[in-house]
């Protein structure tokens, strides 16, 4: 199967989007003399970082002029479904934290190096209620936010079907193939929502993740890997290393929870994939791959351009949201993917890219913090590139 998939080969769409973005100076992206955007500049650099921009009815930042229709639709949600789905989906939060909380009372959590609490490991009922209440939890949220259906497809690869004799005789082989890693196309935070009621695998989030109210003991129950960039003690294992070691741990133990994370490292329209991050595949164990899909009519579900509350809210006023996942067969690396990371992100990438019908995109976080900023009347692009990664 891997030695399939290592064959194919894409090659990115053909634009100035992927010459223009390596070329970086200091003229302005957007005009702003009278803080609006040229036309011509305007379309320019939209298509410059197509990745990041938005298609729907509410254009730019989610700021565009809607018909009165539009209005009509969102003044109607404001009165009537967004209230319920705020009460409804507090209430959930509310209750998997209260969940949380008795389950790990009085259990001394797991501390790595870095002293960062890890539940991921605890055994029996306190473990099992955790998983089956958060998987619940998490598919009520995505219900009560107006996914009422969710579009699974597995593709089965080609060797699928095999005789009893054969299966009794490769269960070492499967049991070595078993993936540690779930890897996802990112589009919004929703997609962690979707995750946690598919698989409950634990991520990589901030530091400070773990100390907000409610979601910092649910994400150390998920057993989040927390980015402390603050730590420089030869002590610290690392995210990556972390990581890679959660990975391991999973491929030889199956009731250990797999890791979930988003190599590209950023949010798209989920029309392209963004060069993948080799931090998933150091560990050189077998990945699942899923491809998320948000169709819409009115508003588009990714986040990419727009300020959280704004979208927040605009999603709550949507009545019906839909979601469609592709999930793709086990990846085994070859010895060569396994020798070179890169190698082996870039084939999982090509493979998603093929398999989702999306285009590649040599742009990524850099470029997306510069149309942002342009986006916003900030063309002082040197300083938005000096950013740090999150």
């Amino acid at each position: 199967m891997a030695s399939e998939l290592q064959q194919l080969r894409f090659d990115p769409p053909q634009s100035n989007a992927s010459d223009e973005s390596s070329a970086r100076d200091d003229r302005p992206l957007l005009n702003s003399d009278s803080g609006a955007v040229a036309d011509q500049d305007s379309d320019d650099t939209h298509l410059k970082y197509a990745p990041f921009s938005r298609r729907d009815a509410y254009g730019t930042m989610g700021r565009g002029e809607l018909p009165w229709m539009e209005k009509v639709l969102l003044g109607m949600a404001l009165v009537t479904i967004v209230p319920i789905r705020v009460v409804f989906g507090m209430s959930l939060l509310f209750l998997y934290y209260m969940i949380c909380r008795i389950c790990t009372l009085f259990y001394d959590p797991n501390r790595e190096a870095d002293e960062q609490e890890d539940y991921a490991h605890m055994m029996g009922w306190r473990r099992s209620v955790i998983v089956w209440s958060g998987r619940f939890v998490s598919r009520a949220m995505l219900f009560v936010l107006g996914f009422y259906w969710i579009s699974e497809v597995n593709r089965i690869p080609p060797n699928e079907n095999k005789s009893t004799n054969e299966n009794e005789g490769q269960e070492n082989s499967q049991e070595s193939e078993r993936p540690g890693v779930i890897i996802s196309n990112h589009v919004s935070y929703l997609d962690i929502l979707y995750h946690m009621s598919s698989s409950f695998p634990s991520f990589v989030a901030k530091r400070s993740v773990a100390k907000l109210p409610l979601v910092g003991i649910i994400s150390k129950c998920l057993g989040c890997v927390y980015v402390q960039r603050e730590s420089k003690t030869t002590e610290s294992k690392g995210v990556s290393g972390v990581v890679s070691e959660r990975i391991r741990e999973a491929v030889k133990n199956s009731s250990a929870p797999m890791m979930m994370l988003f190599p590209e490292g950023t949010t798209t329209n989920g029309e392209y994939l963004l060069p993948f991050k080799t931090g998933a595949f150091l560990s050189k164990a077998p990945v699942l791959p899923l491809i998320l899909r948000y169709p819409y009519q009115r508003f588009s579900l990714a986040w990419e351009s727009m300020s959280g509350g704004r979208h927040f809210l605009l999603l709550l006023c949507q009545f019906v949201n839909h979601l469609e996942v592709i999930r793709l067969p086990v990846y085994v690396p070859s010895q060569e993917e396994k020798d070179d990371p890169k190698l082996y992100a870039n084939n999982i990438r090509r493979f998603m890219a093929k398999e989702g019908n999306m285009l590649l995109s040599d742009i990524g976080l850099p470029e997306k913090r510069v149309y942002l900023a342009a986006l916003n009347g900030n063309n002082n692009i040197r300083s938005v590139l000096h950013q740090k990664d999150d």
